[in-house]
Order: structure tokens, then sequence, then C-alpha cells
């Protein structure tokens, strides 16, 4: 395991360090972290696969999949999803590496850029429902385990609710990628006091029409619960759809206060720039009270695989740093989270090529000057959205590891220095 890569002992052993990677363990007191090691090996195979030294690359990744584990420390953790990455990448270039891989099927199967000749146990798979169940329900056991899309989805909340005028009586949110709709039950209850009560219309949007229908069943009851008037409306979208004409067809009434809630999701349109300032353009000509975007901080949208990989590999480093900090040394929800949602984003960043690729996140300075070249004026997050993030990460996620940080009247969360979200809110 990594503690091996250190190793100071003076006994005859067989070296442990990778073909053409020498340690300089036998000459050196002060060696370099375990982790800090291993990032150097696996930079130092992402830049030999950049440079199509694919038969040095193998021999790496062979050693780098030896000395990782999905159970152990994060660092161990981390290097398995970037090896199997890695390894997948490779495929993709050398058919004699065909078979090394050694990926779950819902993993691989979303990636169309994998020739089918790379694993024959996966050329005739799909993406099937059951691999969409996975994923939806490790995005739920995501929102249960770390702060977060719940840090993003109660700010962007906040921000709608400061949007909200006294006496207005009707609200329509459009939400680009409502998935399971976890966001409006705490919106729902934080309008409930407000006088006279405000009717809500939500136009959800998601790729898959039956959970749009079970979303907008849930929300109902809820809100029939509460004696709050609701009607729901699933905005049906597939990844041919060209979303600044699926806005269009979104019906807004005169009375309607309109907020659009963009959460974790407008990276995915970044691969088309043109059509996303389209998509900027017709969201303004709406002329909503507020625009919530939520977005992963960090450059994953870079058009070298070499310094997304860089990227990546600092990134994900906080995010596993953060989940081994907070949660017991064996948690399943841990190891769910991290295999299949975070392994899924690793996979798209780093074996992915081309217009498949869709976690192309940017950081929010992109983000800024993308909205302020369409007429977008950055709002103030209100002293209350501060101090709901602070409560939030205070009951639920207590680790000093966790902090926040106001930066252009924008909310970023991070871990030990290193920023990982950002909420805003524009008009």
């Amino acid at each position: 395991m990594l503690g091996s890569f250190g190793s100071s002992s003076h006994e005859e052993e067989e070296d442990p360090s990778p073909p053409d990677v020498q340690c300089s363990h036998h000459h050196h007191r002060n060696f370099p972290s375990p982790a800090i090691q291993m990032r150097q090996l696996l930079i130092s195979c992402a830049e030999l696969i950049s440079r199509s030294d694919f038969s040095s690359a193998h021999k790496l990744i062979t050693f780098l999949s030896s000395n990782s584990s999905p159970y152990g420390d994060s660092t161990e953790r981390l290097a398995h999803q970037l090896t199997k990455s890695l390894s997948l990448r490779l495929n993709r270039y050398s058919t004699a590496l065909a078979g090394m891989s050694n990926l779950p099927s819902f993993l691989i199967t979303n990636n169309p850029n994998i020739p089918s000749s790379s694993n024959n146990a996966s050329s005739n798979l799909s993406f099937s429902s059951d691999n969409e169940t996975l994923l939806q329900s490790s995005y739920l056991t995501l929102n249960q385990i770390t702060p977060f899309v719940r840090f993003s989805q109660l700010t962007a909340n906040q921000a709608i609710l400061d949007s909200i005028e006294e006496g207005q009586q009707s609200i329509h949110i459009i939400d680009f990628d409502i998935m399971h709709g976890v966001q409006w039950p705490p919106f729902m209850s934080g309008i409930m006091n407000r006088f006279p009560l405000p009717s809500l219309r939500i136009t959800g949007a998601g790729n898959d029409l039956n959970t749009l229908r079970r979303t907008g069943d849930r929300l109902a009851k809820f809100a029939h619960s509460l004696g709050l008037r609701f009607q729901f409306h699933p905005l049906l979208l597939s990844d041919n759809d060209d979303l600044a004409s699926a806005v269009s067809s979104v019906i807004i009434l005169p009375d309607e206060t309109l907020a659009v809630n963009c959460v974790l999701n407008l990276h995915k349109l970044l691969k088309d720039r043109e059509r996303l300032h389209l998509f900027l353009q017709r969201v303004k000509s709406m002329n909503p009270k507020v625009v919530t975007l939520a977005e992963i901080e960090a450059n994953h949208n870079h058009p070298l695989f070499f310094q997304r990989f860089v990227e990546a590999i600092d990134y994900y480093a906080a995010v596993f740093d953060s989940l081994e900090a907070t949660l017991p040394p064996n948690s399943k929800e841990r190891l769910n989270v991290e295999q299949v949602w975070f392994g899924r984003e690793i996979l798209d960043i780093v074996a992915a090529e081309g217009d498949s690729r869709r976690e192309r996140h940017e950081k929010f300075r992109s983000w800024e000057m993308m909205l302020r070249s369409k007429g977008f004026n950055v709002l103030p997050l209100s002293p209350f959205a501060l101090s709901q993030a602070k409560l939030l990460l205070r009951l639920h996620y207590p680790s000093e590891g966790y902090q926040l940080h106001v930066s252009s009247n924008s909310l970023f969360l991070g871990w030990q220095n290193k920023p990982l979200f950002s909420i805003s809110s524009w008009r």
C-alpha cells in the first residue's frame, strides 16, 4: 500500500518504485509523503499518455493499480479512481491493452469514446435503467453525507426568497435539472409565512419523463400537506435538445415572479458555447427576478487532457480528504459516493474526449465574465444566506475543515483553503 512508498528501511528488498519512475529513497533521508509521491506518479502517467508513450504508461498503471485501493485512506482511494480512468483512456488509444480495465459497467457505458474492442465484457452494454437508478441513489447519498448539494440548494433558495417582494401572489421557478426535487420542500416551507400566501409553479427539466412525473407528484403531495397552491410542469429534454429552444417553450404568466435555477448543471452546456450564450440571452429576455447559479470551482474544461488531469487530481484530493475527515473509516455511504458519483465525474474528465465530455467545470471568474457579457449583474447574497450556510455546516457537518468565503458578492464553500463550490445570484 502507500505506506511502502516512503519506507526508509535499509534491508535488502525489491525496489517498489515503478519502471522508469524511480524514487530516490535509498539516497535521501527526507522523502516526499506517500500522498505527494502518489500524486507525482499519477501525473507522470498522465504525461506519458499525453506523449503517446503507451508502453511506459501501461507499466506505470500496473504499478499504480497494485498500490491503490478503494478501501484505503483518501490518497489510495482517489488514486484508485484516477488509475481506473487513466487505464480506460489508455485503452482508447491502444487495443493491445484491451481488458485491463475492471470498471463497473455503469461507469463504462456512458462514455462513447471507449471503443468496444477495448473491453469485450462491456461491448454490448447500454446505459440501463438499473445503472441510472444507481446514479440517482448515489446522488441522494451525496446529498445526505456531504454539504455540497445542500449548501448550493439552500443558498439558492434563500436568494430566491430574498428576491420575492412582499405581497407577490404568484411565483414561477424554472429548474433546469430538477432530478428528485429535493431542493424545493425547504423552499415551500420558507414561503409559508408570507402574507398573502403566494401560489407556486415549478417547471422542472430533466431527461426522463417518469422521473419528472414522480418528482412532480412528490412535490404536489408535500405542497398539499402545507396548504400551498402548487402546480408542476415537466420539461422533457434529450441530450440533443437545444436548451435555448426549450426555454422559449416555457409559458410565463403576466402576474408571476420568475426565478431561474441553475444548480450544478450549466457546465454541461459548455461544449457548445454558442448555444450556451443563446440560452443565457433567452433567459435574460424572460426578465427573471433572479437567476441562481451554483457550480464546481475547478477548471476541468481545458482543451488539453494533461492540464485537466492536474486540475482534477488537486480538486478531488480535497473532496476525498473532506470525506475522510467527516465519515467513519468503513462508511458504505462514502464508498458509494466515491465510486459511483465522483467516480463517474472523474471518469468523464480523464477518460472521455471531444463532444462526449460532459463534466466541463469552469471557475466562477469564467461564469462571471459570461453572465456579465449577457447583461446580468450579480446580486449580493443576504447576511441571512451566509448565516444559514454557517448553521448548515455547524449542525450537520461539524468539521473545522469546511470553510465559507465571500468574494465578488458570491459565496464559496471550500475544504482546507481549497474552494470547491460557488453559489451566486444574478439579475
